[in-house]
């Protein structure tokens, strides 16, 4: 069985099948799903999706896209989540993101070093969004040296990657692993412990060859899993062996 350990079921996307398509994910091989939350409102409404599949788990958080929301009644809201619920596991996903700059970088900066102080005072983990910053991205983690997490979608190079890897962080692979133009991505899999690889699927981003371009979905998982016991040179089952084992240790799910 295989652990989505990225997904965002509450977008709209779902919303003509999701129930229909919650319960396809067992028969498709996926038996844990993480549901990141975006800002404060996807993540209220992410946590009351965990409450009723026992499968389903949530992180809350503000993604650099809401950056300019993080205040601390925002943080008090995130802390209470938090605290009520058994099922948030994470604060994210939160982070850095240059590419279109909608949210100047400074208030993106402020509102991931925030969170991150948050996750260092709940001794929680953290879901890292970076894009096109990682010289920042990497400086404000090395800033939280007791804060771990995973960098989801991870877009850097090998040789950060093996950084974050030092530091004792998780590296997330999506559908990009799976195209054909995907070397940094391929070239990362094949170069750090398996240990620390983690599978997701971002949906209903990031769909995997040959799905690209269609809404994605955990069912489709097995896709990213493939791919990297090829990389690997490794058996399938060795491959979702380890990343469900790797998921459950960077959330702390027993």
């Amino acid at each position: 069985m295989l652990f989505d350990t990225h997904a965002h079921l509450n977008d709209p996307a779902f919303d003509p099948d999701r129930e229909e398509l919650m319960e396809s994910f067992a028969s498709a091989g996926v038996s844990l799903v993480m549901n990141a939350g975006c800002s404060l409102e996807s993540s209220r409404d992410i946590v009351q999706m965990a409450e009723k599949y026992p499968w389903l788990y949530a992180s809350v958080g503000s993604h650099p896209d809401s950056a300019d929301e993080v205040n601390e009644a925002v943080l008090e809201e995130y802390r209470k989540l938090c605290k009520q619920s058994d099922k948030v596991k994470a604060i994210g996903e939160i982070g850095l993101d240059y590419y279109y700059e909608d949210i100047p970088r400074e208030i993106q900066q402020r509102a991931f070093r925030l969170q991150m102080e948050l996750a260092k005072e709940l001794d929680m983990p953290v879901i890292v969004h970076e894009r096109d910053a990682h010289n920042d991205g990497l400086a404000i983690v090395k800033e939280f040296p007791t804060v771990k997490g995973v960098f989801h979608c991870y877009s850097g190079s090998a040789e950060m990657a093996r950084q974050l890897v030092n530091l004792g962080w998780y590296i997330g692979f999506t559908g990009v692993l799976t195209f054909k133009n995907a070397r940094k991505a391929v070239e990362t899999a094949a170069s750090i412990p398996l240990d620390r690889i983690v599978l997701e699927t971002d949906c209903p981003f990031m769909a995997p060859e040959p799905f690209r371009g269609k809404r994605n979905q955990p069912g489709y998982l097995y896709r990213m899993a493939e791919k990297l016991a090829e990389i690997r040179g490794i058996s399938l089952e060795e491959v979702h062996a380890a990343t469900m084992e790797n998921g459950k240790r960077l959330y702390r799910i027993p």
